[in-house]
């Protein structure tokens, strides 16, 4: 039975780790499912959707300890920032280093089971979540490289399944840059004020009083490549009613965004959570309709 302290520190560490605030989580998930599905042709093994769902909360958990890390004298000038562990010095940096060593080992012993290309690509994948918080620093738009990040799990899909990373996994990351700038800016619209006092760079100050529009036509983008993915595919019907619902949910942040308040704004990105969802269901009734479903026996090699 852990004591008091020891509830007091792993609440610490959960805080750290963002599980109290899984949108971050879900926004990986989304387009890693997409890509499950798709390379799977409907059909992806179980295990492979556990391992990829998994290493998701993993990689996006360690992700957030070195973004605190890196931010911490950032963070403590923000408002929405101040109190999180290591800006507040509750977590040292040797400890939350040590806990994102952890989660990164973890998650990288669960694509053992693959094969040597999606192993290659989860180094690559891992150095994408150590190095973003620095774009900030130096990169005018660091929510595009944010989408390759947090798209990553895309193309691993596709070799996890296919050994190969064909056209359509790169069409999917595209259109998961393009969705990541969208939400990723209504983000940083509530911190602007903040981040132009620290020198950061975000898209939301590059876009400056085109931001709304900016967010608009990166969401007409995404569903652009995404309708451009059924196509290819051959999809069914279902897969454009899941485009055409996520395409409405996006023009319901127009009003939120339009008046750049931080509630609106905040709200509007925490609502991408439902666009991914709509589009992934979607996909999930597209394949379904051809009688395609997960399966439960596992080829050798992974997938």
């Amino acid at each position: 039975m852990p004591t008091g302290e020891q509830r007091g520190r792993l609440a610490l560490y959960e805080r750290l780790m963002r599980l109290d605030k899984p949108i971050g989580t879900l926004l990986l998930l989304w387009p890693t499912m997409w890509a499950v599905w798709i390379a799977g042709a409907g059909r992806p093994h179980w295990l492979t959707i556990w391992i990829f769902a998994l290493g998701t909360l993993l990689m996006r958990s360690a992700g957030c300890v070195v973004n605190d890390v890196w931010d911490a004298r950032y963070d403590a000038h923000v408002q929405r920032t101040r109190d999180r562990p290591v800006a507040t010095g509750a977590v040292t940096r040797a400890e939350a280093l040590m806990l994102a060593a952890i989660l990164a080992l973890v998650a990288f012993s669960l694509v053992l089971v693959f094969n040597p290309l999606t192993i290659a690509l989860s180094v690559a994948a891992l150095f994408l979540a150590i190095t973003y918080p620095l774009t900030k620093r130096f990169f005018a738009l660091p929510q595009a490289y944010l989408g390759v990040a947090f798209g990553f799990g895309i193309p691993m899909a596709f070799a996890a399944q296919e050994n190969a990373l064909p056209a359509t996994a790169w069409w999917l990351l595209a259109a998961n840059v393009f969705w990541a700038i969208a939400y990723d800016t209504e983000y940083a619209m509530v911190d602007r004020d903040d981040d132009v006092k620290l020198g950061l760079r975000t898209s939301a100050i590059l876009f400056g009083r085109h931001d709304v529009a900016a967010v608009m036509l990166c969401y007409g983008a995404t569903l652009a490549i995404l309708a451009w993915v059924g196509v290819y595919e051959r999809l069914n019907w279902p897969y454009y009613a899941g485009l055409a619902v996520a395409g409405g949910m996006m023009a319901y942040h127009y009003p939120l965004i339009r008046g750049r308040t931080r509630a609106g704004c905040f709200k509007a990105f925490l609502h991408n959570n439902w666009v991914g969802g709509a589009i992934f269901a979607g996909i999930v009734a597209a394949y379904g309709l051809r009688g395609a479903w997960p399966r439960w026996e596992w080829a050798a090699g992974g997938g």
